[in-house]
C-alpha cells in the first residue's frame, strides 16, 4: 500500500480524488442502470399508444444512457480540476476543424468525380461553346482539369468553372 501511495504522491495524484472518481463512476453506473429500467418500464406501455417500435425504444434508451455517461464524464473532469470552459473550447474547436476539412474534401471530391463523368459522357468537348443558362455565362471550352473547366469568353477573359457546376446547372452546348 505504501508503494501505491508513494506512486500517487510522485505524480501529484490525491487518493481522495481517485476515490471520489471511483465513487462517481459506481454511482453513475447504478443510476444509469436504474434510469434505463424505469425508462423501459415507462416506454413499454406507451409503445402501442405512441406507435413506437422496439428499435425506437432501444434507441431512446441508448441516447439517454449516452447523455448520462457524458454528464458523469464532465463531473469526473471537474473532480480532476479540468474546467468545463476548456473542455468545451477543445470540443468546439475540434468540431470546427473537422467540419472545415469535410467541406473542403467534399468540394474537391465532387469536382474530381464530375470531371470523371464529363470524360465518360462527353456532354461537351474542347472547342465547343458552353453556356450556363441561369447565369448567362458563355465561352468556348479551352481547357479542363480535375477541378475546373476553362471557358474563353468573347472579350478574351477566361472563366474557371468548377466541374461539379455542370451537374448542378442547366447548360447549353454549341458544337465547333
Amino acid at each position: 500500500m505504501d508503494q501505491i501511495l508513494g506512486w500517487l504522491a510522485h505524480y501529484n495524484i490525491e487518493l481522495s480524488t481517485m476515490l471520489a472518481t471511483f465513487a462517481l463512476v459506481v454511482a453513475a453506473a447504478v443510476l444509469i442502470f436504474l434510469v434505463n429500467r424505469l425508462l423501459k418500464k415507462w416506454l413499454q406501455p406507451a409503445e402501442a399508444r405512441l406507435g413506437l417500435r422496439a428499435e425506437d425504444i432501444t434507441t431512446i434508451v441508448r441516447v439517454v444512457t449516452a447523455i448520462l455517461w457524458f454528464i458523469a464524464l464532465l463531473a469526473a473532469f471537474d473532480l480532476w480540476g479540468i474546467g468545463f470552459g476548456g473542455f468545451w473550447t477543445v470540443l468546439v474547436s475540434a468540431a470546427t476543424i473537422i467540419g472545415a476539412a469535410f467541406v473542403a474534401t467534399w468540394a474537391m471530391v465532387s469536382n474530381v468525380t464530375a470531371d470523371l463523368f464529363i470524360t465518360i459522357w462527353h456532354p461537351f468537348r474542347l472547342g465547343d461553346t458552353v453556356e450556363l443558362l441561369p447565369e448567362k455565362l458563355k465561352g468556348r471550352a479551352i481547357d479542363r482539369n480535375l477541378m475546373f473547366t476553362s471557358l474563353l469568353e468573347e472579350d478574351g477573359s477566361v472563366l474557371q468553372v468548377p466541374n461539379n457546376l455542370f451537374f448542378q446547372k442547366i447548360f447549353r452546348v454549341g458544337r465547333g
